[in-house]
């Protein structure tokens, strides 16, 4: 997939289930202002889609397009759910996938609440460097919610402090 192709546009009915074995993908949706609002990056070895229209097979909501020229590999929901049931360690595979994804959100979703937005920038960079390395700032400031003017000035701050 070339960097900026869509996967899947929001509306669209989201078809497989996809392991990022090469390249860059983020996930996001689009505000009443035309604003991206990402809420995920998938880089080599993590899965993506839009699960609930995947399971459900409804329209997306969200939009999955590649940031860096990508490499998929995908599976159908009929494969899927054959899979589940005739692979008993790919059960045990997605669903610690899933509990593992479950609580990674809950935390994001605390830290969006309750953290400066400098200690959203720290914790990203110190608990994601590659994410840090390979995603624009102005992609990284829509996924911590923040302004791009905003992560230049954090930016600036702790590159200062030698913190970067």
């Amino acid at each position: 997939m070339e960097e900026k192709r869509v996967f899947i546009a929001g509306g669209d009915v989201c078809k497989c289930l996809s392991f990022v074995s090469k390249g860059l993908l983020k996930s996001y949706f689009n505000d009443e202002k035309g604003g991206q609002n990402i809420n995920m990056f998938a880089f080599e070895g993590w899965w993506i889609s839009d699960f609930k229209s995947f399971i459900n097979q409804e329209k997306a909501v969200l939009n999955i397009d590649a940031v860096e020229e990508t490499e998929l590999l995908m599976i159908s929901l009929e494969d899927y759910e054959k899979m589940m049931l005739e692979i008993p360690v790919m059960d045990r595979y997605f669903r610690i996938l899933y509990q593992n994804s479950l609580v990674t959100k809950d935390y994001r979703l605390i830290a969006s609440n309750s953290y400066t937005a400098e200690e959203k920038y720290l914790e990203l960079a110190q608990k994601n460097p590659e994410m840090i390395k390979r995603i624009p700032h102005n992609l990284i400031a829509s996924f911590l919610g923040l302004a791009p003017e905003t992560v230049s000035r954090i930016r600036k701050k702790l590159l200062l402090k030698n913190q970067l």
